[in-house]
């Protein structure tokens, strides 16, 4: 997939642009660096992504939501296919796992993740280019992911997370052999607060790292479309209990998954930016004030 990823951004800009995400929330495709705001100031993203969408892939060779570059056509069949297939096994293992831990019925999460139903789940092979100026950079800004799982492969650091009540950034030191798993908006909301949405930043890797390209590579598992976002309060007593101790309506945010996705892939557009008034649109379900400094 590393491969695969750096064939395709190593192509001609005018040949990724062909493949372009676009401006109206949809989240496959190639992302271009400079085509998003990051932060509240306006910083626009100096990293280059690639979305593939599961339901392309898993329908391979009949487009579902678009096509691809040469470089990703090559090694669907060989390569994407596989690490997709491979990587909704372990998430879909791990919504299990945390389906019984809420109390719920058997395949009750796993009845909002069906792989044969259209959603946004993808994988994303991200290029960041080096950073040796002595100026702080982000490559990512603080945030919490959209889904329900997202299984990250990094080989660099510069992944910092940001832990209930903490008032510093803490470093996730990459291990050979190992993924990163994060929880998303999307369980957050199921749950009614009890699993966390992780949120979290990507800076230049600390050190002599910096002085490379980082790449990383991530699946993320997301519910299907048609799927309300909503605490599941008549499954399980657990979750019930728990929103009696959230604020009215914090886990009922009225959309669907989809919808939940498209806002805030949309509102993170640079076509779609005014101003720092509009930064408040895009959020998610962060629960921990971020710090001042660092």
């Amino acid at each position: 997939m590393f491969e695969m990823g750096r064939e395709t951004i190593a192509l001609p800009l005018e040949e990724k642009l062909k493949f372009g995400e676009g401006d109206d929330g949809t989240s496959f495709g190639y992302r271009a660096a400079g085509s998003t705001i990051i932060d509240q100031a306006g910083t626009r993203n100096v990293t280059e992504y690639l979305n593939i969408s599961k339901d392309d892939a898993l329908a391979w060779p009949i487009p579902v939501h678009r096509t691809y570059p040469s470089t990703v056509n090559e090694r669907m069949e060989s390569t994407v296919k596989p690490f997709i297939q491979i990587s909704l096994a372990i998430n879909h293992l791990l919504i299990d796992v945390l389906n019984d831990k809420l109390g719920l019925p058997k395949g009750a999460l796993a009845s909002l993740h069906k792989p044969g139903k259209h959603s946004g789940c993808a994988s994303r092979c991200i290029r960041a280019p080096p950073h040796m100026e002595l100026e702080r950079k982000t490559f990512l800004a603080a945030h919490t992911d959209f889904g329900s799982l997202s299984f990250l492969h990094n080989r660099l650091g510069g992944l910092q997370v940001l832990p209930p009540g903490a008032e510093r950034w803490y470093y996730i030191k990459p291990l050979s052999g190992h993924a990163i798993c994060n929880i998303g908006d999307a369980l957050n909301i199921f749950s009614g607060g009890i699993l966390r949405s992780n949120i979290h930043r990507v800076v230049p890797p600390p050190g002599e790292q910096a002085r490379h390209e980082r790449w990383s590579l991530v699946f993320f598992t997301r519910p299907n479309d048609v799927v309300e976002l909503r605490a599941l309060t008549d499954k399980s007593q657990m979750i019930a209990d728990a929103i009696t101790r959230a604020p009215v309506g914090k886990y009922e945010p009225g959309v669907t998954a989809k919808d939940w996705l498209v806002r805030r892939v949309k509102t993170r557009r640079a076509r779609h930016w005014t101003g720092p008034e509009n930064w408040n649109t895009r959020k998610g379900t962060e629960d921990t004030p971020l710090p001042q400094q660092g």
